[in-house]
């Protein structure tokens, strides 16, 4: 019986006229980019790197990281845009699998479902140091670890019933300070609970004046408002 064959990642971002541009601004010729690409392990024509630059072919990713060696640049400049996905942001970091996992103290084969699959489920230690490795803010972080709905869930249990018993739920999703979560997620009650009683006022009551911008905003838009104030090691 035949193996089935993991599904493969979508390729790596690649801009063709970023690769171009870089290239000719230090001046070099296909031939010096693929020597400079040998240096890094990777042997290739230079009519690869010419059907890079003109979109015939896109590099794999360890073309794509020796190429960003070869030309002097950031990886994520020859992305062309930000990344969003997993794999896509460690790439950018230039940085094979089995280093990141290495470094964030994960299993490699963990860390390869967790890209492969968009879902992470590391502890509190292990998310912060997936943040630090692959230079991710919170919101980025939250967004690449498929957990998007999980943190509004939380903070939806936050403002309707004590805070504190989801607190270290909410921490192993946005891995930060409890003294900064308990002041955000206090925060967010305190307003929660005042827009629930106002709401209960008939006309003419504060209920009946002008919507508050601030109650009108989603809950997870307001928390990472309040959490942008408080100052973590991780940008929101």
């Amino acid at each position: 019986m035949r193996r089935r064959q993991p599904p493969a990642l979508p390729p790596v971002p690649f801009s063709p006229g970023a690769a171009r541009a870089h290239r000719a601004g230090l001046g070099l010729t296909p031939d010096q980019v693929v020597g400079g690409m040998a240096a890094h392990g990777v042997r290739l024509l230079p009519t690869h790197v010419l059907a890079w630059e003109s979109g015939e072919l896109r590099p794999t990713e360890e073309e794509f990281i020796a190429l960003a060696r070869a030309l002097w640049c950031p990886a994520v400049q020859l992305m062309g845009t930000r990344p969003t996905r997993l794999r896509d942001f460690r790439v950018a970091r230039e940085l094979h699998q089995d280093a990141a996992a290495r470094r964030i103290g994960v299993a490699l084969r963990r860390y390869q479902d967790a890209e492969l699959t968009g879902r992470w489920d590391g502890d509190e230690a292990q998310t912060h140091a997936l943040a630090q490795v692959l230079g991710l803010r919170l919101r980025e972080l939250v967004d690449v670890t498929g957990r998007r709905e999980e943190l509004d869930r939380c903070l939806r249990q936050c403002v309707d019933g004590r805070w504190q018993a989801h607190v270290r739920a909410v921490a192993r999703i946005v891995p930060v300070h409890e003294d900064d979560l308990a002041a955000v997620l206090t925060a967010l009650q305190q307003e929660n609970q005042v827009s629930s009683h106002w709401g209960s006022g008939s006309w003419g009551s504060p209920a009946a004046a002008a919507p508050d911008p601030v109650r009108e905003q989603p809950l997870a838009e307001r928390f990472w408002e309040l959490l942008g104030r408080r100052r973590t090691d991780i940008p929101v």
